[in-house]
């Protein structure tokens, strides 16, 4: 598993680094959601943790973007995300922004 360079981070994860790790173990974190990039769709998505159980993300480890503590937590960095793409590129393309930086 990948995770960005600047990782986005909730305001309710306390402890970010041990949420990493775990992770990257595949721990079952039943309050903890992931921004992660699609390279497929070209997109971001956001994914309870426990979606990465499955044998499919084993295979292919995602790239990590943020990590959030609740599913509406997860939509406001989406949000920041796309403020700070449109302040500094003045497009809302989020992939090109975070790739770019």
């Amino acid at each position: 598993m990948k995770f960005y360079k600047n990782l986005y981070i909730g305001d309710t994860i306390n402890n970010p680094d041990k949420i990493k790790r775990k992770l990257k173990k595949y721990a079952k974190l039943t309050n903890v959601y992931v921004i992660v990039y699609v390279e497929k769709d070209k997109r971001l998505e956001i994914f309870h943790s426990v979606m990465l159980q499955q044998y499919f993300y084993k295979e292919n480890p995602p790239y990590v973007i943020g990590i959030a503590g609740s599913q509406e937590e997860a939509n406001e960095i989406i949000c920041r995300i796309a403020k700070e793409s449109v302040q500094k590129t003045g497009e809302a393309d989020l992939v090109a922004y975070l790739f770019s930086v």
